[in-house]
């Protein structure tokens, strides 16, 4: 069997990993493309055997990066959620921890040029039209990922990459609350449907009778919980005016409940079919935002900061993750002006990673 080779880096972004490509040395055509990615990961096999996935739903995402034609961005990043066991490709959310990379791997790539000391990448999130700012450490005009900046999730310490989200508000719904209420009742349960970074339907924990302090391992065992969150999931995509979200990864789930480690809320986020081990960037955004904003199913639970910008600190399954949110409240609501996370990455593995030539012959 003759092979298609694709160069490619391996790297880890936050708590994600996958392989970091050019969008030119891949299909155009989203059919093609859906099929390569397919076989680079090995999808359909719970371990990925046939492929470089790693039978998790954190292991299975791929960043494809370009040069921008957009006058702001340096970079556009595209991204992909591979399932795991199901033959499937979602294009339409984007990742944040995956995003954590496309700084560093864009410098690796020869894509952006070094500037210093540190050097300023704009990213461009093609999925959701976000436009993200990236401070990479550049020490001695090359990437740097050793450093003192650690995160819930991964172990030992590394370079920090810091990372400011704006244009966030609505980029899949076209709106903040895609419903146009604060509160939904779906299936007898309070559910606020938000869209900023993600789309995420966010619950109260005891609202399905658990006590958010749930660990994802539990929460997986949990299967009388996941059928009843998976069909309210799928309504509040239709009342989100997402059509039939039962093939889509998006809107995601979240669960709120009172912090009890010195955070500000407690939090667990579905992808939306596994517990996500730690806490997606997207997310952490999302669920900050429900907290900052009156009257949703977050009200009561946190002490919410007045100043602004504000640290909104999300216990989650691994620990905790800072979000530095820029907001106003306005006659009209909340309104988001940007949201600041630090997170870091690592180069795993540079090289070619193939494909079967009767999945993509490489034209």
């Amino acid at each position: 069997m003759t092979q298609t080779a694709i160069p490619f880096l391996f790297m880890r972004g936050g708590t994600s990993r996958g392989p970091y490509m050019k969008r030119a040395d891949l299909p155009e055509d989203r059919e093609t493309l859906a099929r390569v990615l397919i076989a680079m990961v090995g999808a359909g096999h719970p371990l990925n055997i046939d492929g470089i996935g790693g039978g998790a739903a954190v292991t299975t995402k791929v960043a494809m990066l370009a040069p921008s034609a957009d006058p702001w961005a340096d970079i556009d990043y595209f991204f992909a959620q591979v399932s795991v066991e199901d033959e499937l490709v979602d294009f339409k959310p984007t990742c944040g921890n995956i995003l954590s990379g496309v700084g560093p791997a864009a410098i690796e790539m020869g894509l952006v040029e070094p500037t210093g000391p540190e050097t300023t990448v704009n990213i461009l999130a093609v999925n959701t039209g976000a436009r993200v700012t990236a401070v990479v450490q550049t020490p001695d005009g090359a990437v740097s990922y050793d450093g003192e900046a650690r995160i819930d999730g991964v172990p030992g310490t590394a370079a920090p990459v810091a990372l400011q989200f704006k244009d966030t508000v609505g980029g899949v719904t076209g709106a903040f609350l895609p419903t146009g209420n604060h509160v939904d009742t779906i299936d007898g349960i309070e559910v606020t449907c938000m869209d900023v970074a993600m789309p995420i339907v966010i619950a109260r924990a005891e609202s399905f009778g658990l006590t958010g302090y749930e660990t994802a391992a539990e929460l997986d065992a949990n299967t009388a919980f996941y059928d009843r969150m998976e069909p309210l999931r799928r309504k509040a995509g239709a009342l989100m005016g997402m059509g039939d979200v039962s093939a889509s990864v998006t809107p995601k789930f979240g669960l709120l409940a009172p912090a009890r480690e010195g955070g500000t809320i407690t939090t667990r986020y579905f992808m939306p079919w596994k517990c996500h081990p730690s806490m997606a960037v997207t997310g952490a955004q999302c669920l900050a935002s429900c907290v900052l904003t009156p009257g949703t199913v977050a009200k009561g639970l946190a002490h919410v900061p007045n100043e602004t910008p504000a640290k909104i600190v999300l216990e989650h399954a691994s620990g905790s993750i800072d979000v530095l949110v820029d907001f106003d409240n306005t006659s009209d609501g909340f309104v988001l002006n940007s949201a600041g996370l630090v997170r870091t990455a690592r180069k795993l593995a540079a090289g070619q990673v193939f494909v079967p030539s009767d999945v993509w012959d490489g034209t």
